[in-house]
């Protein structure tokens, strides 16, 4: 397909059982996988937001806002792509280390504002929040130290106002 590109959809869903397959359902009905999820009690009771990212063209993504949008379920689509949004992830990385690249890794951590959160004679294990792009770079870094095991939390995110301050 062409013209595929990156989307962030946030729903808005009453908590009900049997939501979350019918809205991963819709997906795979027209062959798009989903990238991240990511599922959370929000703002009112009875209610989560999910966050979906997919790969795909705008025609098709368009058609599956349709058809999440008659959900009964559904209260809200808001495609946040293309517009102004504040996105995070969290992930916790264990990663080998000797007394040799020690104190390199942590100032690696610590450009990354990242937290160590377990050392072990020969792994440390990092928490570390931000966009994406962060995330993935952290990664390519520590890979050349040996990357024992990766938690992912996949993609948050909230829209922001045209003209708000700039994200920190």
């Amino acid at each position: 397909m062409d013209n595929q590109h990156q989307h962030t959809i946030s729903v808005l869903v009453e908590n009900n059982s049997g939501v979350l397959a019918r809205i991963a359902g819709l997906f795979s009905g027209r062959g798009y996988n989903i990238d991240s999820l990511t599922v959370s009690p929000t703002e009112g009771t009875g209610l989560s937001k999910m966050t979906i990212v997919t790969t795909g063209n705008d025609e098709v993504l368009e058609q599956i806002e349709k058809q999440l949008s008659k959900l009964i379920e559904v209260l809200k689509v808001t495609d946040l792509t293309g517009s102004s949004f504040i996105e995070r992830e969290l992930i916790l990385l264990k990663v080998e280390n000797t007394t040799e690249n020690r104190s390199e890794i942590m100032q690696i951590i610590e450009v990354f504002k990242g937290k160590i959160v377990n050392v072990h004679i020969n792994e440390i294990t990092v928490e570390l929040s931000g966009r994406s792009a962060k995330i993935d770079a952290f990664i390519n870094l520590m890979e050349a130290f040996g990357i024992i095991e990766i938690a992912r939390t996949g993609r948050v995110a909230i829209s922001r106002k045209p003209g708000a301050t700039q994200e920190y």
